[in-house]
């Protein structure tokens, strides 16, 4: 199945997608999708074509009103929200033969957070996840993501009219790990989600999120916090596409980078549609480079075809510590190397406390202390 045109696509909306991997031409690293991607470092993820694992799932104690299940690509939803717009995404859906299904109740509200957990054997892996919100219901779901893998994943989230969804995802792979992923969610009238992405393992992260909204009222935000070390390569894209009348988003990125070869990718596009009229939209991302050797791209895009919107901006900014902040710890008999590690804090803090979940929150304050003892920071 392929969804095209004819003439050039004029926007991102309007990009080839296709379940079919025959339908993408070869991946050569040329093209502006995969410029900033080293295509070498993939582990042959963009023509694997032998038969693959899928990444074990697991969960326990999930509480009332979310099930987790198995189907198969017969089941309707699956394909209803995601239809790949690249080769590796398109490689996933035609290499998986289980989907995960995680379901919300209609109407449910959750006591607390439902945990899955992926982990991968070290093996080739293709793994698809539907995540379904009824309506009016209100969840925070995890996904944690470990263990060593090549990795090429979708997955569908749909949000029904009136429901609240927080999901926060976290990669947390093993240091030779290979993930290309992509999110996709389709919010109903008057739904909103809060996406936190958290990358901190893994040898090289792809991560393609995009929102699609389909009723009024819609409401996304979408933020990400990553810390690169020393060779890694963790790349983040949205595209939200604003296509519908009076739809919200924000898309806030937070990232720092440390040791040789450290790169980081942000790419963010915002597309308000001509119909898309009363839209406020904003998109930030700000990179803290901690050493020499690392390297930050931040590439932050907004097409508007209509000049009736409520707000739309966008800003990006990469620097080193800021010398005031440090100069004001130091002087109150705080060492650099702690003062320094207060400043990483704060940055986060931010992020970080947008997760409603405190036993994961501390979890992820260890993490980045421990990556800044490493660098002796």
């Amino acid at each position: 199945m392929t969804d095209t045109l004819a003439a050039p696509p004029k926007t991102k909306s309007q990009a080839l997608r296709s379940y079919d991997v025959a339908d993408f031409p070869a991946l050569t690293g040329l093209e502006e999708e995969w410029r900033f991607t080293p295509l070498r470092r993939l582990k042959g993820l963009t023509g694997a074509s032998a038969a693959a694992n899928a990444p074990a799932i697991g969960y326990s104690d999930l509480p009332a009103g979310v099930t987790v299940s198995t189907v198969d690509k017969g089941d309707p939803r699956i394909g209803s929200v995601l239809v790949p717009f690249d080769r590796i995404s398109a490689l996933a859906y035609g290499g998986f033969a289980e989907a995960t299904l995680v379901t919300v109740a209609a109407e449910a509200v959750l006591d607390r957070p439902a945990v899955v957990r992926v982990t991968g054997d070290g093996s080739l892996a293709f793994g698809h996840t539907f995540i379904e919100v009824g309506r009016f219901a209100e969840a925070t779901l995890v996904v944690e993501q470990t263990g060593s893998v090549t990795l090429a994943d979708n997955v569908e989230v749909a949000v029904a009219d009136g429901a609240k969804l927080t999901l926060i995802t976290v990669a947390d792979w093993a240091p030779d790990a290979v993930q290309a992923q992509h999110v996709k969610i389709k919010l109903g009238r008057d739904a909103k989600v809060t996406h936190v992405q958290v990358s901190l393992g893994g040898d090289l992260v792809r991560q393609f999120t995009s929102v699609e909204y389909t009723g009024r009222g819609g409401e996304a935000e979408l933020y990400g916090l990553y810390f690169a070390d020393a060779g890694q390569h963790l790349e983040h894209r949205q595209l939200v596409d604003h296509s519908v009348p009076d739809c919200r988003s924000y898309v806030g990125y937070r990232g720092a980078l440390q040791g040789d070869g450290a790169h980081t990718v942000w790419v963010g596009d915002v597309l308000i549609q001509v119909q898309a009229t009363g839209t406020d939209t904003y998109e930030i991302n700000r990179n803290l480079v901690l050493s020499d050797g690392a390297r930050a791209d931040s590439v932050p895009n907004l097409e508007i075809e209509t000049g009736e919107v409520a707000g739309a901006g966008h800003a990006s900014a990469t620097g080193r510590f800021d010398d005031e902040q440090l100069f004001y710890l130091m002087a109150r008999g705080i060492p650099e190397g702690e003062a320094r590690k207060l400043v990483v804090r704060g940055f986060f803090a931010e992020l970080i406390n947008k997760i409603p979940v405190e036993e994961l929150r501390e979890r992820l304050g260890d993490a980045i202390e421990a990556r800044l003892q490493k660098a002796g920071a």
